[in-house]
């Protein structure tokens, strides 16, 4: 099998990154395909030339094996979780969830919470990887601190329970690939750190080590374009403190 891997701006989407690093950390293969993210619009119809829902990331399985015809169409897995569970499905010999029962129980709903939950998080501290921004204590809402809270619960759990040194146990799985734009975010907004406590905070220092997040950020930072709305909705509100992302010569 042959995969490709439809996303968009490293810098902004935080849902393009979670296969993006999963795959890249468990070694397996696929060839990237970057979407133009236009400017001024929250929505992207010209992705509906690879995506059913315009929407990314979005995954072609192509098949590439004797059994099949070379007019077979590819498997397309337009959807975040979708594609973990192809992914855990097809790669059995790699670590997509962890192999203690306990720990794939945990991994698969905690996964599963950060794909349905967190929205005032996603809403107020949206991913902006080369933004450095304030986040001020008395600027925090209600709805914000109830989801930096269950951030550091949920982390804590995880470590405690599994022994670490990631989410469930001893290797990287989905569950932190699926936590890694939180991790991203705890930069961008200066103060989020301050919610976690000591173990998480170990947590987060081992991830920005990961070869695969350094990888992301430096392409991230590395990019020109600016989409205006996510910036907007990053700094509105808020002191600026640094911009640390590339600018055209």
């Amino acid at each position: 099998m042959v995969y490709h891997l439809h996303i968009t701006s490293k810098n902004y989407s935080s849902w393009s990154m979670r296969p993006w690093l999963l795959m890249r950390e468990l070694g397996i293969p696929f060839e990237e395909h970057s979407a133009e993210l236009i400017s001024g619009s929250y929505r992207q119809p010209h992705w509906k030339a690879f995506s059913p829902l315009a929407h990314v990331p979005c995954l072609y399985d192509v098949a590439n094996d004797s059994t099949s015809s070379s007019s077979d169409p590819p498997l397309i897995l337009w959807e975040s979780t979708a594609i973990v569970e192809h992914l855990a499905e097809a790669h059995p010999d790699k670590p997509v969830y962890p192999a203690v029962r306990a720990a794939r129980a945990w991994a698969r709903s905690a996964t599963a919470e950060m794909h349905a939950g967190f929205a005032t998080m996603r809403e107020e501290m949206g991913m902006n990887v080369g933004l450095r921004v304030e986040l001020a204590e008395e600027g925090v809402s209600g709805a914000l601190g109830r989801d930096l809270r269950r951030v550091d619960e949920l982390w804590e759990e995880g470590l405690r329970r599994f022994g670490g040194p990631w989410l469930a146990g001893g290797e990287f799985t989905a569950v932190d690939a699926f936590f890694a734009p939180v991790v991203l975010r705890t930069q961008t907004y200066v103060g989020a750190e301050k919610w976690l406590g000591e173990r998480v905070r170990g947590y987060v220092k081992r991830m920005l080590e990961v070869e695969g997040v350094k990888e992301w950020i430096k392409l991230a930072v590395g990019e020109v374009g600016r989409e205006t709305l996510h910036d907007e909705d990053s700094i509105r509100g808020r002191k600026l403190l640094a911009d640390l992302r590339a600018t055209e010569e």
